[in-house]
């Protein structure tokens, strides 16, 4: 792993490319072919998101 980010300006990059990416993966699904593991591993996204958004926020504090 990596160093702590600590800077609140290196944080919100760091959102911000992760949700990037997201947003590239969930554009590149096609619905047809999407099946339950991959809707799946979206929420385990979306979830390890709002996880670093709150760590974030408890270093802030």
């Amino acid at each position: 792993m990596g160093n702590p980010i600590k800077e609140k300006g290196d944080q919100v990059v760091f959102l911000k490319q992760r949700l990037g990416m997201f947003l590239d993966l969930l554009d590149a699904i096609e619905p047809e072919s999407t099946e339950l593991e991959d809707i799946d591993r979206l929420i385990s996204i979306i979830d390890d998101l709002e996880s670093k958004c709150r760590e974030f926020k408890n270093r802030d504090e």
